[in-house]
């Protein structure tokens, strides 16, 4: 009985849903162990007792410094929530509320990570993801001096999986800096900085490359999204924390991981980040209004970059195009449908700004206001249209 009414402490990350799985090939580790032995049988040892190098050297860490840029301003989000005290009385038997129902413990449920990106007058202003902090009754920051501080959730956003917190500014002692998530390109070394499993290992990295800059999922809530995608490992509790280039430069924020493909097969080495860019964009308007109103064009969409042929085929995209937006499906009578967009048509400028992924789309579109008229050029069947489009809400 006693387990059943516990909540238990769980770190959390996102999981991405609907992607396809491929084959992969590999090296028998027998013939690399081989390998390494008979290059080290080369090596002669030339002294019988171990020693250590007094010249050592301390910085050999290429991305050291990148790390201790952001150390401090990485947290450890802690998402509370009461425990449920009823049991089998008269208050249940009648249907009637028990008058102590909302006054259990509070206690952990959960636990991701966060970054410290500014600091604006008596507040110091962090950003997470949503499923952080998601149904929490209280939450709570751990710094990275292993101080907990109590939390204010000032904004948040599902369809991107961002949310805003804020602390006192006395604590924001160290704030991270965001790069710029567009000059991102595949193979670059970056970092992950989190808490993987929660906050008894807050404050841990780990090292990958960018995988690719703009790859475009369906989430778990069948949204279509750009994100970055890296082999920098991303476990449970890594949500929210920080993906950082050799700058010291927050380019991302954790947020999801693919952990087996769609037939089920296993696959590591598959996490994924928000881009610094988008989430820019958002987490000014969660402080500013708290929501994200968004307008919108009513339309569905996916990013033509980087699409294999097969997958095009698979979509049935006939269109030829390397860059742009696939219209994939229209809402009747959105905005797009007003202005005669049709399914099949690329969308490659907005505001006169060429579009090669769901995030730069959504950038400029933010910057709108709903009933605000944005010029749209299309590519249809090999011709190119640029309609007028007038903004509608989400």
């Amino acid at each position: 009985m006693e387990k059943q009414n516990s909540i238990f402490k769980t770190a959390i990350v996102g999981i991405v849903a609907g992607l396809i799985g491929g084959g992969a090939s590999y090296v028998a580790l027998d013939q690399i162990n081989n390998a390494n032995y008979n290059n080290n049988a080369q090596t002669s040892i030339s002294s019988s007792s171990a020693k250590t190098s007094k010249n050592s050297a301390r910085n050999s860490g290429a991305m050291t410094p990148a790390y201790n840029s952001v150390r401090g301003a990485v947290v450890s989000v802690i998402n509370m929530k009461r425990q449920d005290t009823r049991s089998n009385s008269l208050f249940d038997i009648f249907g009637d509320d028990n008058p102590n129902k909302d006054k259990g413990k509070l206690q952990t449920y959960s636990e991701g990570s966060g970054v410290i990106y500014t600091k604006s007058g008596n507040k110091g202003y962090i950003v997470t993801n949503n499923h952080v902090v998601s149904g929490s009754d209280k939450v709570q920051v751990m710094l990275s001096n292993g101080k907990t501080v109590n939390a204010r959730i000032v904004g948040t956003d599902a369809t991107t999986d961002l949310a805003v917190l804020s602390i006192d500014a006395s604590y924001a002692t160290q704030i991270a800096e965001f790069g710029d998530s567009k000059s991102l390109q595949a193979g670059q070394t970056v970092i992950a900085v989190g808490s993987p499993l929660g906050s008894e290992y807050a404050s841990t990295v780990t090292q990958g490359i960018i995988s690719a800059p703009a790859r475009s999922i369906t989430t778990s809530s069948a949204n279509q999204q750009t994100v970055i995608q890296t082999d920098a490992a991303i476990n449970p509790g890594n949500s929210g924390g920080a993906l950082v280039n050799s700058a010291g430069q927050v380019i991302g924020i954790n947020s999801m991981k693919l952990s087996q493909s769609g037939d089920g097969t296993s696959v590591e080495g598959m996490g994924f980040a928000i881009p610094s860019n988008e989430v820019v964009t958002i987490v000014n308007q969660l402080v500013k209004k708290g929501k994200i109103v968004r307008p919108q064009l009513g339309v569905k969409v996916i990013a033509l970059q980087g699409m294999p042929a097969s997958y095009r085929k698979q979509l049935n995209i006939k269109s030829n195009l390397k860059d742009g937006i696939y219209i994939a499906e229209v809402t009747k009578r959105g905005a797009a449908s007003v202005a005669g967009i049709k399914v099949g048509d690329v969308i490659i400028k907005v505001d006169n700004q060429s579009i090669s992924d769901v995030a730069s789309l959504h950038s400029i579109l933010y910057n709108h206001k709903v009933g605000d008229r944005v010029s749209v050029t299309i590519n249809r069947n090999g011709n190119e249209m640029k309609l007028n489009i007038k903004l509608q809400a989400n």
